[in-house]
């Protein structure tokens, strides 16, 4: 097997050399223009994007070949690396094909503005760190921005297949499982698709809350400024900082707020304290009534269709929504301290214990107390829901369980009240299993498993 990958690699390299010939020759014969006598663009799709897509697939191809010649791919990562790349070249190939893209333009319009020291759009929800760092690229125009934000978002897609495999092994997976769970969870999986449709920031925003897991408590400062980033990134991981306050660990929480006002003050050096107001105005809008969305999934959006039907004045709206975020996170607070004082997910008197338990049901409240809640968000919640693999053992829990992971994460998005809301409801009844949790048999039987397939292929 190595000696026909190494056959294999040699010609993969000699192919790229060609193809790198077969460009210079291009570029020097009849310069930029010359590009358009060989390569041509069909009608519903975008150049750039599928020139990037088919350069990274073959690229990754050639990675993979250069792995298993040197034998870098063994039984015991055989998995974790086989996922990587069924997801990398799935994902590739849909992506290839997409030809219109959504909310860079936000992102696109924001840095314009702030170039011309104009107040951000009415669109952009944001802290003005992110509008901020991409003012440099702002002047490449729409192609650009989109190009380097997609290829932002594929390589973010694989840094959170690697991190999401790395914490539910610090869960207890075994590296099998994780690689197991983390590849079907990624390749079907409704809100990741659209995040990296609409090219969102999203996938930025969760892998720096997993880094931020990550790195606790070994690389304190490096775990605060990660989640110092997610939250400059999208305010909402702010009540992440809940589950790192029960570690009563000062050193931590003053590295974040360092880290907090350090990140703060970038926009403010380029374009002054006018941007935070632009912000407040923003998501003060946010909450004001207008019509519903019905894929949607907020309590806002709810109400704001259901109580009008009733005849009820606009303010009930706001009303009913807020008493259901209280609600909401009263039973969250409830179902943490359970969760942290039983160690349901992370049985251990190691410091970050705490931390590792709380985090879960925290995912749910951060996603759900939003003014809005888009079909994208979902992949918040992805490690409530994986690690109830762990907790859940009766039949009818695991029918439950089914149902939500099925309404949050495989059912497309559609508009059709109420039964669009199934991702409203969908964490709601993951927090109901993780108030009930007891523990499973299932996970410990499976890591044995797949570790003896592993003893048995080195024999």
């Amino acid at each position: 097997m190595t000696r026909i990958a190494r056959t294999a690699l040699i010609f993969w390299a000699a192919i790229t050399a060609l193809v790198a010939a077969s460009l210079l020759i291009i570029d020097l014969r009849w310069g930029v223009a010359g590009f358009s006598i060989f390569i041509q663009q069909w009608p519903l799709t975008d150049l750039p994007i599928v020139l990037a897509s088919v350069a990274l697939t073959w690229l990754l191809f050639g990675f993979l070949l250069y792995l298993l010649a040197n034998e870098k791919i063994n039984s015991s990562n055989a998995l974790t690396f086989a996922g990587c790349f069924l997801i990398a070249f799935a994902y590739l190939n849909v992506l290839s094909e997409r030809f219109r893209y959504g909310d860079y333009q936000y992102y696109l319009q924001a840095a314009n503005n702030l170039l011309q020291h104009k107040p951000l759009p009415d669109t952009y929800f944001y802290l003005p760190l992110w509008a901020t760092l991409l003012e440099p690229i702002a002047p490449l125009g729409d192609e650009g921005m989109l190009l380097i934000l997609w290829l932002v978002n594929i390589f973010s897609l694989f840094l959170f297949y690697f991190l999401l495999h790395r914490l539910l092994e610090k869960y207890g997976f075994s590296i099998r499982l994780a690689a197991i769970v983390t590849t079907l969870f990624i390749l079907v999986n409704t809100p990741l698709l659209r995040t990296l449709d609409y090219v969102q920031v999203n996938l930025l925003v969760i892998n720096f809350i997993f880094l931020s897991l990550l790195l606790y408590p070994k690389y304190s400062f490096l775990s605060a400024l990660s989640l110092a980033l997610a939250v400059h990134l999208k305010t909402s991981p702010a009540v992440i900082v809940l589950a790192f306050l029960l570690e009563k660990d000062r050193r931590w929480f003053g590295w974040f707020v360092l880290s907090f006002l350090v990140l703060a003050a970038i926009p403010v050096a380029f374009n002054g304290v006018s941007p935070y107001f632009d912000y407040l105005n923003n998501i003060r809008g946010l909450t004001q009534a207008r019509q519903a969305i019905f894929h949607e999934t907020s309590f806002d959006s709810f109400f704001r269709f259901i109580l009008p039907v009733f005849k009820l004045p606009g303010v009930w709206i706001e009303i009913a929504a807020d008493a259901a975020k209280v609600i909401l996170a009263a039973t969250t607070f409830f179902v943490m301290a359970q969760c942290v004082r039983m160690q349901t997910f992370f049985a251990s008197k190691e410091r970050g214990a705490n931390l590792l338990n709380a985090v879960p049901s925290l995912f749910i409240l951060m996603t759900l107390a939003s003014p809005v809640v888009w079909e994208h968000h979902g992949i918040f919640v992805a490690l409530s829901f994986l690690l109830m693999l762990k907790r859940i053992d009766s039949p009818s829990e695991w029918m439950w369980f089914g149902f939500a992971y099925f309404l949050e994460f495989i059912l497309p998005t559609f508009d059709f009240f109420p039964w669009s809301y199934g991702r409203l409801i969908a964490p709601l009844i993951i927090l109901w299993l993780m108030r009930r949790a007891i523990g499973s048999s299932l996970l410990p039987r499976l890591n044995f498993w797949l570790d003896s397939i592993s003893i048995q292929a080195k024999q």
